[in-house]
């Protein structure tokens, strides 16, 4: 059963670290590819100076500022696609990127999409999760919560506390601190989809 608006609507973090555990589910021609998400960072606001909602309200980040459970699918670096969850309330912008998923179902489908992969590299990276489970601009926008979409999350396993460990995001290249270090990236210990 996919999740209701109302997890989403919780704060960034425990939103981050709610959906370890969770089954994020992809229906690609009328199959599932799905898997349980392990890793996750959250981006809270225009004054966290990581989140791409430190510029405002543009055309870019208008999704975040929408209702908590859409996806908010951008293309980074020229190259890839990053899956981000909106959090919180309306008019709030704070989402929480999906970094790394542990395939569960539909594991040759997301094979084809990333050309034959062994399975411990087919999704350890968020745009990895895109690129096997054909995330792209389409789905920017597309409503969690809504029966009739191709993508949504639900409920899984359950992730005891002692499991999740926190550490700073990836990928911030030059964002100042303290910004850079927040601790604001969750994962589950010991899991080797976890991204290196």
């Amino acid at each position: 059963m996919r999740l209701p608006r109302s997890f989403y609507a919780q704060p960034t973090r425990r939103l981050a670290k709610a959906l370890l555990g969770c089954r994020l589910v992809r229906s690609l021609d009328g199959q599932r590819a799905a898997g349980v998400i392990v890793e996750t960072e959250a981006y809270i606001g225009e004054t966290d100076l990581a989140c791409h909602a430190r510029a405002g309200r543009t055309a870019r980040t208008e999704v975040m500022y929408s209702h908590p459970g859409l996806a908010y699918v951008y293309f980074t670096y020229g190259l890839h696609w990053m899956l981000n969850v909106v959090s919180e309330r309306d008019d709030y912008p704070a989402a929480v990127l999906i970094r790394a998923i542990e395939p569960v179902e539909g594991v040759a489908l997301m094979q084809a999409a990333r050309g034959q992969r062994p399975i411990g590299d087919l999704t350890n990276g968020p745009a990895k999760v895109c690129q096997a489970l054909r995330i792209d601009r389409a789905s920017n926008g597309v409503d969690l919560t809504d029966a009739r979409s191709s993508l949504w999350i639900e409920a899984d396993r359950t992730v005891p506390t002692r499991s999740i460990l926190s550490g700073p995001r990836i990928g911030l290249g030059s964002t100042p601190e303290p910004w850079l270090s927040r601790p604001w990236r969750y994962w589950i210990k010991d899991n080797p989809f976890v991204s290196k």
